[in-house]
């Protein structure tokens, strides 16, 4: 069986500036299987399909809460309240994984300094290591892991990409090397202009993860929803790590 993890960002991860409204970067990991990923997709384009009439309109979690674009139709709030419900049913009902890593970037750097390591493979490495000790779990003897990641430029692709192989030839502080190989990981890189929707329930489950980090105690319905999605083992969550 394959399975997906699509990943998407939310917040700079660069470190020579600082957005005191939003001073973190949270990477967002969404892992399915390719069964459930059909469902994905067919739940999305469905609703697509249900207020534009096709399914060439790409989910933005900025241009949704800003009305912007396309998404100008829910300035009318009783579409937007059909929209929401029906969002909402697919976030909860898919059966998905989040893995996410959040890096506070203003501790971070009080911490760590401008020259510390990229906070894009540090959390890149965090979730990889977690989707290991999920797919572990899963009772089946041939499972591959298919990494799916939104193009940033080829510049910072080709970085990850060289990181990723790195993580392949020596492993990581919790996993060996030979533990990575077993899954056969692949890593690609995708435009969101590509319409994947695995991407855009990522980009959707990014925003509220980090609000959440920020502001913990703060209304998120959004975050309550996504919650029970977070990857947790005997009680305790293990899905959502966040660096200081």
């Amino acid at each position: 069986m394959q399975y997906q993890l699509y990943l998407d960002e939310s917040g700079d991860h660069g470190l020579t500036t600082l957005n005191h409204d939003f001073p973190v970067f949270l990477l967002c990991g969404v892992l399915l299987s390719e069964i459930e990923y059909i469902r994905l997709r067919d739940a999305l384009n469905n609703i697509k399909n249900r207020f534009w009439g096709q399914k060439e309109v790409i989910f933005h979690s900025r241009d949704i809460r800003k009305c912007d674009k396309e998404f100008s139709i829910l300035f009318d709030l009783e579409i937007k309240k059909d929209f929401y419900q029906r969002l909402n049913m697919v976030v909860s009902d898919v059966d998905y994984t989040v893995i996410s890593s959040a890096i506070q970037k203003d501790k971070y750097i009080r911490n760590f300094g401008l020259l510390s390591n990229d906070v894009y493979e540090l959390a890149l490495s965090f979730i990889i290591e977690r989707s290991i000790f999920f797919l572990d779990r899963i009772k089946e003897r041939e499972k591959e892991l298919k990494i799916i990641i939104e193009k940033r430029g080829s510049k910072e692709d080709k970085k990850l990409d060289e990181h990723f192989q790195r993580l392949l030839a020596r492993g990581t502080a919790f996993v060996s090397a030979e533990r990575l190989k077993k899954y056969n990981i692949t890593i690609t890189f995708k435009s969101k202009r590509e319409n994947i929707n695995g991407l855009q329930l990522a980009d959707l489950i990014a925003y509220p993860l980090a609000r959440h980090v920020i502001e913990p105690k703060r209304a998120n319905p959004s975050f309550d929803l996504i919650q029970p999605k977070i990857y947790s083992k005997n009680g305790k969550q293990y899905g959502l790590k966040i660096y200081p």
